[in-house]
Parts: C-alpha cells; sequence; structure tokens
C-alpha cells in the first residue's frame, strides 16, 4: 500500500512563507502527476500544484507566481513552496499521486495551513 506523508504546514503571517514535503513509501517515478491540492470546509477538494513526470507543472490561477511544486526523485519527494500567503489559503492541503500503471489515486493525511496574523 502506498503512503503519502505530508508534514511542513502550520501557523504564518500574512506574507510569509512556507514549504509543505510530501514523503511517498513508493518511488514517485511511478506517479504521473504528483500534486498538491486543497479543501476548505464544505467545499470539494481542488487543485493547486500538478507536477508531472518530466518536470512540467500547472497551477491553478489563484497561486500562479506565489506558490511552486518541485520534486527529489532521489528521496521520493514532493514539495510545495509557498509565498506571499494570503488568509485565502488557510485550508488543509493534501499531497496527491496517481499511479502511472493503474490510474489509482493515492492521498495523504493532510497537513493545515493557517495565515493569520
Amino acid at each position: 500500500q502506498v503512503r503519502l506523508v505530508e508534514s511542513g504546514g502550520g501557523l504564518v503571517q500574512p506574507g510569509g512563507s512556507l514549504r509543505l514535503s510530501c514523503a511517498v513509501s513508493d518511488s514517485i517515478f511511478y506517479f504521473d502527476p504528483m500534486g498538491w491540492y486543497r479543501q476548505a470546509p464544505g467545499k470539494q477538494r481542488e487543485m493547486v500544484a500538478q507536477i508531472f513526470r518530466y518536470g512540467s507543472s500547472k497551477y491553478d490561477d489563484s497561486v500562479k507566481g506565489r506558490f511552486t511544486i518541485s520534486k527529489d526523485v532521489a528521496s521520493n519527494t514532493v514539495y510545495l513552496q509557498m509565498n506571499s500567503l494570503e488568509s485565502e489559503d488557510t485550508v488543509v492541503y493534501y499531497c496527491n499521486a496517481r499511479a502511472v500503471n493503474s490510474g489509482s489515486d493515492y492521498w495523504g493525511q493532510g497537513t493545515q495551513v493557517t495565515v493569520s496574523s
């Protein structure tokens, strides 16, 4: 069973930065894409950023220019660098991995990000 473990969430002031990490129990080469999603209470989970096997990425318009997704194949970790954080970014963030062979989606347990002064 594939496990995804997020870390790096917490409390930050508006304008501040956080870096989320997602450690995967299997080689991330087997997943395409990998991504970060977020979900506010009572709302659907929405895509924040995705990174594809050969390095291309895409972002939701609300985070373009502020967030950067990256991955380290050697350590099987995906990152989300979040800069210029706003109160609207306050939600739970989830790591996602889609298996290349089956198309199955795997999710982490989520990490809370709170942007507040």
